[in-house]
């Protein structure tokens, strides 16, 4: 009850003129924070407070003639553990949607890093497949930052989303050019998913591309397969990953997997993950987030956990998680680094809190 009035006083104070126009206003939220001991061989070890990208926003739609409808959102990080946070750092849109799909634009998630997201049983924490999978994480970025990664949100975006057909659907994103960096290059991004959901399997194939991010003339890319299908309280999940980049020096390609578990017992849940970057390949001296040329490059990024409902927004949970680098890795922790030395191996346990509003 008094969480009820709570919220209803928050709709008020924050979202009064909202109220009288939508046709439905959410205020939601996710706290999720761990307490962590993590260790790297040859490097630091130590106890901390890790926030694995709570948020809070507020989302609605408005109903409009002929079945269309407005749809907005405005979602902001926070930091449990610093009090930290920005309003719009996260997926913040707004848009039209109709018979014929949505139209949005704003600072949003790619159709790439979106289409197996949630394949990962452990996203978006220390433990996370970003590591390997997408070569890091850009929670919130440009044509111009952690250009490296494709596993992020781009700002600047335009992106449509087809109605699904018979299971099938088509995400879509352009990031505009709006930076101009010294080197004369101007950088852009195409994202696209095509997306099979029914019944207990799910599948996609996606691909995105970024222009110029290294300079004129030079374009990466990024193509992935992933699937997954619900046995009923178990879910078996796997992802391969092509990377190409161009660089001055040379291209610079780089392949991984991954495959998750996941077992449901009524409030139990264990979990696991394993994801394998292979050595990289090419001629460049040139390192790129994650992936570097050459023997012994590659990694393993192995994760077990177990989830506790204690109701149907809270949940207890623990992981340890271990990362080995093989002789020349460089791959860190994708949130939460820790700066691993080369080839060294990176070891961390959590237990921690989730609830959601």
């Amino acid at each position: 009850m008094k969480a009820t009035i709570l919220r209803t006083a928050l709709l008020g104070l924050v979202s009064a003129p909202c109220l009288a126009q939508a046709d439905n206003l959410q205020l939601y939220g996710r706290l999720n924070l761990g307490l962590e001991a993590v260790r790297v061989h040859g490097g630091e070890a130590g106890t901390r407070l890790s926030n694995y990208r709570s948020v809070f926003g507020v989302r609605g739609s408005e109903e409009l003639a002929d079945g269309l409808r407005v749809l907005f959102q405005v979602e902001g990080t926070l930091s449990p553990d610093t009090g930290a946070g920005a309003v719009a750092a996260r997926d913040t849109r707004v848009g039209i949607q109709g018979r014929w799909g949505t139209l949005f634009a704003g600072n949003w998630t790619t159709p790439y890093n979106g289409a197996t997201a949630g394949l990962d049983p452990f996203y978006p924490t220390t433990a996370g497949y970003m590591s390997i999978i997408g070569n890091g994480s850009a929670a919130s970025a440009n044509n111009v930052s952690d250009t490296s990664s494709f596993d992020r949100r781009q700002q600047n975006s335009l992106h449509y989303w087809t109605s699904a057909w018979r299971g099938v659907s088509l995400r879509l994103a352009h990031g505009f050019n709006e930076e101009s960096p010294p080197n004369g290059a101007r950088p852009s991004l195409r994202s696209g998913a095509l997306v099979f959901e029914k019944g207990p399997l799910y599948a996609t194939l996606a691909h995105e591309r970024h222009r110029a991010y290294r300079g004129p003339g030079l374009n990466d890319r990024a193509t992935k397969l992933g699937a997954a299908w619900q046995f009923g309280p178990m879910r078996v999940a796997a992802v391969a990953e092509q990377l190409h980049y161009e660089t001055a020096g040379g291209d610079l390609e780089r392949r991984a997997y991954y495959v998750s578990l996941t077992r449901q017992f009524g409030a139990h849940a264990l979990k696991l993950g394993v994801a394998r970057a292979r050595d990289g390949k090419g001629f460049t001296r040139e390192q790129v987030g994650f992936v570097r040329a050459g023997s012994g490059t590659g990694a393993v990024h192995a994760t077990l956990g177990y989830d506790y409902a204690l109701s149907k927004r809270t949940t207890v949970f623990a992981f340890y998680t271990h990362l080995d680098n093989d002789a020349r890795g460089v791959v860190d922790f994708a949130i939460n680094g820790v700066t691993t030395p080369v080839g060294s191996t990176a070891r961390g346990a959590a237990l921690g809190l989730r609830h959601a509003f």
